[in-house]
């Protein structure tokens, strides 16, 4: 193989309805047998339903749901949501993990998802990957009472997308991928949120350029989705194509440059409505570290964390071709991956960083720029200076007015100067 198709030996194990089954364990009872909705009881038929057992889902009940939209005629018991019975569950689980790899060949993606690269292990255990994650499979089902599900692939990409497609409708809960599934198994997916990686929000944005399948993606022009989307658009391409050069090493990487960062806990549910909003102004805090320290970033990180009660989210980054200091273009790649991971749940948490700084030394201007966008620096420093004189709140943009708006008052609290 070239390159770009990597031969390597990838699970991603995920625990089946993991809330609802944890707690059919500590009550003795079959999740597949068993109607079990895991949701907060005081927020009555309005409450998100965080999880629901097999046997529910054979009925058509769908996770992340609503209790209302749940069939009259179906019969159904609530378990309050126990946090600390799913980290120590989950815990136990990486322990199995821990049993047959590495931590250096562990990626731990959610409470209920893992990735393992056994590449180096199969030789010492004289067994082929499937024969081994049949033997982890069984292992977590002893010791814990869960089920599991396992994707396989020569990269993580299709080692998840395996199993998130395939495996939990196979009889052992397994399903191995190769290159050569491709064009038969990963090209026929839709709608396109089916995909690992792609939101209901991308798959609208894609829909509208005349792409509703992953063959429509792998078949597009490059040059169109990165225009579109910037870097994010050569990365669904390269998905759809089944290309992915992630190794779980990297992610044990400790990122040694500076960065800078702002999380922000938000006082009210937000959703895609409102949520653009806050990503605005907390880029804007950001924007103006790079401009006063003169720095640009090439990598930009972000993340949003859902309400309490579903205790889960998403933290992605990207990095850029081209350093930037712009409050557009940074703002851009934060929605695209929003656009991206958004699950449309409850936002209670929105995180940024920007890393990979460098000092912004020249500048390398384009026959294609806007003359005005050539400008923006001038504009930057002339309002950064008299947010620096006058108090961060002598200058508010009208949407800062808004009632969804935390500016004026994350100002007041962290102080009216810049520091």
């Amino acid at each position: 193989m070239n390159e770009l198709y990597p031969e390597r030996n990838i699970l991603c194990i995920d625990l089946k309805s993991f809330f609802a089954s944890c707690e059919c364990v500590e009550r003795g009872l079959n999740p597949f047998t068993y109607p079990l909705v895991v949701a907060n009881k005081k927020q009555g038929q309005g409450a998100i339903t965080l999880a629901v057992t097999p046997y529910l889902k054979t009925l058509g009940v769908k996770s992340r749901g609503r209790l209302y939209e749940i069939k009259p005629d179906i019969k159904y018991y609530i378990a309050n949501p126990r946090m600390e019975l799913y980290i120590r569950k989950s815990k136990e689980v990486i322990g199995i993990y821990l049993d047959f790899v590495s931590s250096e060949d562990l990626h731990i993606y959610s409470i209920d998802e893992c990735f393992l690269d056994v590449t180096h292990y199969l030789k010492m255990y004289k067994m082929t990957d499937e024969e081994l994650a049949t033997k982890i499979l069984n292992t977590i089902y002893e010791k814990t009472g869960l089920t599991a599900t396992c994707g396989i692939g020569p990269n993580m990409l299709l080692a998840k997308i395996a199993m998130d497609i395939e495996a939990k409708h196979n009889q052992n809960n397994i399903a191995k991928w190769t290159y050569n599934d491709i064009k038969d198994k990963l090209w026929p997916i839709t709608p396109l949120s089916n995909m690992w990686g792609i939101g209901k929000r991308m798959e609208k944005k894609l829909n509208n350029l005349g792409i509703y399948k992953v063959e429509d993606l792998a078949t597009s022009d490059q040059n169109l989705l990165k225009d579109k989307f910037g870097i994010m658009g050569l990365e669904l391409w390269n998905h759809a194509n089944g290309i992915d050069l992630s190794v779980i090493k990297d992610y044990k990487k400790l990122a040694k440059s500076e960065s800078y960062s702002h999380s922000q806990v938000l006082f009210k549910d937000y959703n895609e409505n409102n949520i653009q909003l806050i990503i605005n102004e907390m880029v804007e805090v950001l924007a103006t570290r790079l401009h006063k320290n003169n720095k640009l970033t090439g990598c930009i990180g972000f993340g949003i964390g859902y309400s309490k009660e579903i205790d889960n989210g998403f933290y992605h980054s990207i990095k850029l071709d081209n350093p930037t200091d712009s409050i557009g273009e940074i703002t851009k790649y934060c929605l695209i991956m929003f656009d991206k991971f958004y699950e449309y749940l409850p936002i209670r948490k929105v995180s940024i960083s920007l890393g990979n700084l460098e000092k912004k030394t020249n500048c390398q201007l384009s026959l294609f720029n806007n003359i005005e966008n050539n400008n923006t620096d001038n504009y930057n420093q002339t309002v950064d200076e008299i947010k620096n004189k006058f108090g961060k709140n002598s200058l508010l943009k009208a949407t800062n007015l808004l009632q969804d708006s935390t500016a004026i008052e994350r100002n007041k609290k962290i102080g009216g100067h810049y520091a």
